[in-house]
């Protein structure tokens, strides 16, 4: 089992910065890989950024690439999302997930564990 808890969201202007936070217990956090996925209203659940276990490789949504950098710390347990030059269209509730298995990272349907999501708006 994998806990999966995020923080870091709120109210950000147009072309601000935020930082997403997420922790995790349970399994062995260097044992497995982990997204960031947002869900807009309305929308399906879709792939924003993805690392590897031990953190050496990354792989971005094309909505994002250039702005967005996930990132993580085995040691603390911990991946981060930092989003920059935000727009509205990032307004969503984000997820850190567990992909236990390392597969697909673009699919929703390859993660394992949630986090029970955290909002942020991008105001014009």
């Amino acid at each position: 089992q994998v806990q999966l808890v995020e923080s870091g969201g709120g109210l950000v202007q147009a072309g601000g910065s935020l930082r997403l936070s997420c922790a995790a217990s349970g399994r062995t956090f260097s044992s497995y890989a982990m997204g960031w996925l947002l869900q807009a209203p309305g929308k399906e659940r879709e792939f924003v950024a993805g690392i590897i276990k031990g953190g050496g490789s990354t792989v971005y949504a094309d909505s994002v690439k250039g702005r967005f950098t996930i990132s993580r710390d085995n040691a603390k347990n911990m991946v981060y999302l930092q989003m920059n030059t935000l727009t509205p269209e990032d307004t969503a509730v984000y997820y850190c997930a567990a992909n236990m298995y390392s597969r697909n990272y673009y699919s929703s349907a390859s993660y394992d564990y949630w986090g029970q999501g955290t909002q942020f708006t991008v105001s014009s």
